[in-house]
């Protein structure tokens, strides 16, 4: 769906973007990872051109984006920000409308995506649409720009920091909507954050970038895992224990644990999810010990905290 090959971007002596390469596939998240400064805003404002490549290529569905007129490029490409872009003086149902008011839908069609939308959004259509930016949370500012981005239906959504602005908690939370939200499933989306775990969270894939560069690609198993080099390994060193078991699943360690005596009346819980995730619901639940079941081979296996940590231990000396 989208594919850059060795894009740059050079601000007078200063290459910002230093032949950057990647790939992302429909339906996929890919997400730019790194501090402030490294390069990844300005590689996705290349994507709809808001900032110009200095040189490379880059498609969007096998089409090369220096073929098409940047103000129609953008109409099919949805964009949020970390300021959100409202416009103050328009309304939330204005603001969401701008689009499709370009596209020239009729006002009914409009109307009815815009109800759709905000209510996925948790913000009523008849509570909140005559209602103000400067009338708004944090959050609610921040869902108002998701559902602009999203109701012409683009195939491609890209996210610069697009929760950067809320409070933990606040975060967190829109984070969760976005990610439940069923017209997002089908979306091919590139997402900047300097924030790790919502890398890991969102990303089928993450790129992380320093120095203009992308230092190592992969999924966030393989970065933890795998590290290319000092940088990579370095990078994740205050949050390892943490991110380690944010991206092993119990699949990954399925053999480490025992199997469960099938008439334990205890929870289920399914091996796709992580390992923290398993602390997680004993804590929830207050548990000492939980099921866990597995899809592919019909079987069922316990979990203990401790008997979490010994698998990530065994599985990371393994590596």
């Amino acid at each position: 769906m989208i594919i850059a090959e060795n894009i740059s971007k050079k601000f007078r002596a200063v290459h910002a973007v230093n032949n950057v390469s990647f790939e992302v596939k429909e339906g996929n998240t890919l997400v730019l990872l790194g501090t402030s400064g490294c390069g990844k805003t300005t590689t996705l404002k290349m994507l709809n051109r808001l900032i110009e490549a200095t040189s490379g290529t880059i498609y969007i569905n096998e089409k090369n984006i220096f073929d098409q007129k940047p103000e129609f490029l953008r109409r099919t490409i949805g964009y949020v920000s970390q300021n959100n872009g409202l416009f103050p003086h328009y309304t939330v149902a204005e603001n969401v409308a701008i689009v499709p008011k370009l596209l020239k839908w009729s006002k009914t069609e409009i109307i009815e995506k815009t109800v759709e939308l905000l209510d996925q959004l948790k913000l009523p259509f008849a509570h909140f649409a005559n209602k103000y930016p400067n009338e708004l949370s944090g959050g609610q500012q921040q869902r108002v720009a998701l559902a602009r981005a999203l109701i012409s239906d683009p195939p491609v959504m890209l996210m610069d920091e697009p929760f950067g602005a809320l409070d933990p908690v606040t975060r967190a939370q829109v984070r969760a909507e976005f990610t439940a939200m069923p017209l997002l499933k089908r979306k091919t989306i590139v997402l900047v954050t300097h924030d790790i775990q919502e890398a890991f969270e969102l990303g089928d894939a993450v790129c992380l970038m320093d120095k203009g560069k992308i230092v190592q690609s992969g999924t966030a198993k393989e970065l933890m895992f795998k590290p290319e080099n000092e940088f990579v390994k370095s990078f994740f060193d205050q949050q390892r224990l943490f991110l380690e078991l944010k991206s092993l699943t119990f699949d990954d360690v399925w053999n480490e644990f025992e199997t469960a005596d099938e008439t334990t009346q205890t929870p289920l819980f399914l091996s796709s999810k992580s390992l923290w995730e398993g602390m997680e619901k004993l804590s929830n639940l207050n548990k000492n010990r939980l099921i866990v079941y597995q899809s592919a081979t019909k079987s069922l296996k316990y979990f203990t905290l401790t008997a979490i940590q010994n698998a990530a231990a065994s599985y990371k000396q393994g590596k």
